[in-house]
């Protein structure tokens, strides 16, 4: 299992990281962690929805689940507490390991 996704089990509810902080927190890159996010076998576990741009943009969420929308990443956001305006979301949101 890849680091990236056991941190984000740690991530509080809440709460977001980006995609920098997370690559940071592996000694990764963004990119890397794009692709582990893309390709994470249990969205139910590892919640890469909660991963945004580093600007607060909510970014990708098509790659992590196979059919779901940007729509849905947001839906999940909001469930969880965290408020988004002009598709982006506040600093103190944040979550940085």
């Amino acid at each position: 299992m890849h680091k990236a996704l056991l941190l984000l089990r740690k991530i509080p509810k809440g709460k977001v990281t980006t995609y920098g902080a997370l690559a940071k927190a592996c000694n990764s890159s963004p990119r890397a962690i794009g692709s582990v996010m893309r390709s994470n076998p249990r969205p139910d576990l590892y919640p890469c929805y909660k991963v945004v741009a580093s600007d607060g943009g909510i970014g990708g969420y098509a790659g992590c689940v196979k059919g779901k929308k940007i729509a849905e990443k947001i839906s999940l956001l909001k469930k969880d507490g965290i408020r988004i305006r002009n598709r982006k979301i506040e600093d103190k949101y944040i979550y940085r390991f």
